[in-house]
């Protein structure tokens, strides 16, 4: 489904990523851990169009996006949940979700996909008409999702889910992501709660100072000494 290939990034001299090769499976939920700075939100940024890369190739689906505009990654099937979630704090609920579904193949199914989000996240069908601003933040990042969703994608690229969440709401937020993924929507999770995000993946990279360190099946990223040494506590 998705292949980058050599892929480099720069922000002006400052290499930020090098010679990633990365891919992803239809039905796949791969994740990427690290530390800070690593470069994770430049990759899930570059995957979405909107960072763009200086070499290299990305493929999605068969077609070369890596020199188009950004906002045909998405009319091709590419929803980003940013980082801290990005919503319009001053419009409802509703027309945040609605805002996702304005490409024609996603808006003719608008209700239909309303549906499914409102299933998957009960707690949004009371605040519909709220303002966003006024939610808490596992609320907002559950309407943040939810508009990725109302684009319909192929691909849904996830930024810190876990970002500022209480853990209990973390837990649920991951469940939901399992859910999503078992309806046949591939996912990338970028997350720096490295046990949830190698529970729920089937396989995973490990990205530090810009370069691939590992990569593998989670499971086994999980039983990694290095992994658990430098991300689980486990020594």
């Amino acid at each position: 489904m998705l292949e980058l290939k050599n892929i480099q990034v720069s922000y002006g001299p400052a290499v930020a990523l090098w010679d990633i090769n990365l891919h992803i499976k239809t039905g796949e939920l791969v994740g990427v851990i690290g530390p800070n700075a690593a470069g994770k939100t430049t990759l899930i940024n570059t995957i979405a169009g909107l960072n763009r890369a200086v070499k290299g190739e990305i493929v999605f689906n068969g077609l070369n996006l890596t020199a188009t505009q950004p906002h045909l990654f998405c009319q091709n099937g590419i929803a980003l949940v940013p980082e801290s979630r990005r919503l319009f704090f001053n419009m409802s609920v509703l027309e945040n979700l609605e805002l996702g579904s304005f490409l024609r193949q996603a808006k003719s199914h608008r209700q239909e996909t309303l549906d499914m989000v409102l299933e998957l996240f009960p707690a949004m069908k009371e605040k519909l008409s709220s303002p966003a601003g006024s939610l808490s933040g596992g609320q907002q990042q559950m309407v943040a999702i939810s508009r990725a969703l109302m684009a319909k994608p192929k691909l849904l690229l996830l930024d810190e889910p876990s970002l500022g969440l209480a853990p209990s709401i973390v837990l649920d937020m991951f469940e939901a992501i399992k859910l999503i993924n078992s309806k046949g929507i591939s996912i990338l999770l970028v997350e720096q709660n490295v046990s949830l995000a190698l529970d729920i993946a089937q396989r995973a990279y490990v990205l530090e100072e810009g370069r691939i360190a590992q990569e593998g099946l989670a499971k086994d990223l999980r039983n990694s000494p290095t992994i658990q040494k430098a991300y689980l506590g486990i020594s």
